[in-house]
């Protein structure tokens, strides 16, 4: 008898309710959950598809080991789990713990239960070593916060309920529903927006909207020059005197320094480096200032460039300094269930120390991602053992040749993840994770990044197909085999959700009160105003800081790189990453239904005019050169570009990925063959990794 279940999808932050059709504890269907409070009824065809990832037939099922031949060969869970312990303590016991090291991917951001278990397997091990995919993504946001408002876990997201101007830049929201930001069908609310007389402006080097879109008009702007537009706008604001002098006053400490930073860049000056006029760039200003409420947002189009931390600063300011900041319509801090923001307080100067690549920062834990092949090829002190937890360094970071070279040499290499993908190519010991309908949950990562709060539980809808088994009870078992504490130590039924009830218990909740309600859900207040400058901010002095001292040697920086940009030919191109709505970032490259025929591979996207000048044509076959590498690939004529910027959609490149066979059938190219890695490719403020606005050379083959 086939039973509907509630549920909710964990690819992107909104966390989509769905309902999953069971039959015979068999998944069978997905579905829309049109009965779900908040997203009523939206979910896109990426969370739809989990379907297709729950059934694919290429899906790690049981335990691997490569041979000395290479080839794969099927292994028993307590053999796996015995041998991946025992070379654990040998390398922790010749080496040290620093030996071993993780690498975690961005699926566990939306698994409530990897992070304690991830956490307990380092602090027993005693390793340091750890990084992640959020250098390659967010971890600039984190540092940035930490920097102004005292926290990593602060991150003020629009009102778009109420708001009558926002403002987005580097962000697709047609595609990507926003990050750091969880909002259902933000499409539909950003057309709210200009339905009720509001503006909605978008600033990409794209045309992410087409001309006369209901969703918002887009500025185009040149890649990685959106710090110089942020100042801009502050800069106009405090020289037409539409600053809030009083609650900078009042709440803001360092103001002067910020608006000497700024005064640097008069729209004039900006205006040859973006791209943007100076009058549309003071038009920008004005309309925002002028708006009875505005908020405004950044998405990874900034966070990837080689200035993320500095401009989510200045986006910070631009609602602080115009009274947006903790006003209705304006950026709110969105507590959720749990409020968080004492929990992400930390001292950023505490976080770095002294490396063999140079000083170096943690942000939440991590290393810079792409130090990962120096760390493993250092002379001294190198790191011999790594275990990836849903993540993908090969495609995902950098310099892929350097990467593949450097985990060939490791001693141990351990992969837990739903397919045997490009990283999982090299591993020793494969082991088979269980997908999100095959694992209780809750929706954790929107945290304090909700537009409309909610939290809702989940328990697994269907057993784990044979033998799938949580990321948590892989570690654990590695736990108990090592002889350390393990959440296995309490039995068949651990306690997983100890610490989320704690956390519910501050909104009056348990995941047993969640499992009674109408979709397992509970709807909170909204977020409210008048508690942040009083109650959330964990500065020391709860003010905000307004140009962190930590900053100085950045904003040196941007002054040498404005003069590099100034300076730069007219007719340099710049690399871009695009989104694409049939993928999302590595994930979903084998299911077959996503490899539509103009979905099959991911071409150089080029404006007619550029390719014009260089004697291309469309679906020409060219090599495209950055400092880092290279690859040859085809031409796709999009006059949504701005000219002079080239674009590639990420992830691809399986074409030595034999366990996807789908994704390896339509490999593509990696375009992160083109980007930097090693010291020196990544901001020294957050380690965000330098993705976007990349210089490259493209000529005929």
């Amino acid at each position: 008898m086939k039973r509907e279940i509630p549920t909710f999808c964990r690819v992107c932050e909104p966390s989509c309710g769905l309902v999953a059709q069971v039959e015979d504890e068999r998944l069978v269907g997905l579905a829309p959950d049109r009965d779900h409070p908040v997203t009523k009824g939206f979910a896109c065809h990426k969370g739809l598809a989990g379907l297709d990832v729950h059934r694919d037939p290429d899906r790690l099922n049981h335990p691997l080991r490569r041979t000395d031949k290479g080839v794969f060969e099927r292994a028993h869970w307590d053999e796996a789990v015995a041998a991946i312990a025992g070379e654990i303590a040998r390398l922790r016991d010749r080496y040290g713990p620093d030996s071993v090291g993780t690498y975690i991917g961005n699926p566990s951001a939306f698994n409530t239960t990897v992070a304690p278990a991830a956490r307990s397997f380092l602090s027993q091990l005693g390793t340091r070593r750890t990084f992640g995919s959020g250098t390659q993504d967010c971890s600039n946001k984190f540092a940035g916060s930490e920097a102004v408002f005292g926290s990593s876990t602060i991150h003020p997201v629009p009102d778009v309920e109420h708001t009558d101007h926002l403002l987005i830049l580097g962000a697709n929201p047609r595609v990507s529903h926003m990050s750091f930001f969880s909002i259902a069908d933000p499409v539909a609310k950003l057309r709210a927006i200009r339905k009720r007389g509001g503006t909605v402006r978008i600033v990409n080097p794209r045309r992410v909207e087409p001309e006369g879109s209901s969703v918002g008009e887009v500025v185009l702007i040149r890649p990685d020059t959106d710090l110089y537009l942020l100042a801009a706008l502050l800069h106009t604001l405090e020289s037409e005197g539409r600053i809030d002098r009083e609650r900078l006053a009042a709440h803001g400490k360092r103001v002067e320094e910020l608006f000497e930073f700024v005064r640097a860049y008069p729209a004039e000056r900006a205006a040859g480096i973006t791209g943007i006029d100076a009058e549309t760039i003071r038009q920008l200003a004005r309309e925002f200032a002028a708006a009875s409420s505005a908020s405004i947002h950044m998405s990874t189009g900034l966070n990837m460039g080689r200035q993320g931390t500095l401009c989510y600063w200045l986006v910070h300011m631009l609602s602080f300094a115009t009274g947006n900041l903790d006003r209705r319509g304006g950026n709110l801090y969105a507590t959720g269930f749990y409020p968080a923001a004492k929990a992400g307080r930390i001292d950023p100067e505490r976080t770095y120390f002294d490396s063999p690549f140079g000083r170096i920062r943690r942000v939440r834990g991590d290393w810079p991602g792409n130090l990962l092949p120096d760390v493993i090829e250092a002379d001294e002190d190198p790191l011999r053992a790594l275990v990836v937890i849903s993540g993908n360094p090969v495609l995902t970071v950098g310099g892929e040749e350097r990467m593949r070279r450097a985990l060939e040499q490791l001693e141990l290499l351990v992969v837990i993840d739903l397919y045997r993908n490009a990283t999982g190519e090299y591993a020793h010991w494969l082991l088979p994770a269980t997908d999100m309908f095959e694992r209780p949950d809750i929706n954790l990562c929107g945290l304090g990044m909700q537009q409309q709060p909610f939290v809702q539980y989940t328990d697994a809808v269907v057993p784990p197909q044979a033998e799938r088994k949580p990321e948590w009870w892989a570690l654990a078992r590695i736990e108990q085999a090592l002889g350390m504490k393990s959440v296995l130590d309490a039995g068949e039924e651990p306690p997983l959700f100890q610490r989320i009830d704690h956390m519910l218990a501050k909104s009056g909740l348990s995941i047993e009160g969640l499992r009674a309600l109408p979709q397992q859900t509970a709807v909170l207040p909204e977020p409210e105003t008048g508690r942040f400058f009083d109650e959330w901010i964990q500065t020391d002095d709860r003010r905000v800081d307004c140009c962190p001292p930590l900053f100085r040697e950045a904003l040196a920086g941007a002054e040498a790189i404005c003069r590099e940009l100034e300076a730069e030919d007219e007719g340099q191109l710049k690399l871009i990453t695009r989104r694409d709505e049939h993928m999302h970032n590595s994930w979903y490259h084998n299911v077959p239904k996503l490899k539509g025929r103009r979905h099959r591979s991911n071409p150089l996207y080029m404006n007619p005019r550029d390719a014009e000048a260089r004697g291309l044509g469309e679906g020409d076959v060219v090599r495209v050169a950055s400092d880092s590498g290279a690859i040859e690939v085809e031409i796709a004529f999009d006059d949504a570009l701005m000219p002079g910027v080239v674009a590639l959609t990420h992830g691809w490149g399986n074409a030595q990925t034999p366990g996807m066979s789908v994704a390896q059938a339509h490999p593509g190219v990696n375009g992160n063959r083109l980007l930097p890695i090693g010291p020196g490719s990544f901001d020294p403020l957050s380690n965000q990794a330098f993705m976007t606005g990349i210089p490259v050379d493209v000529v005929a083959v």
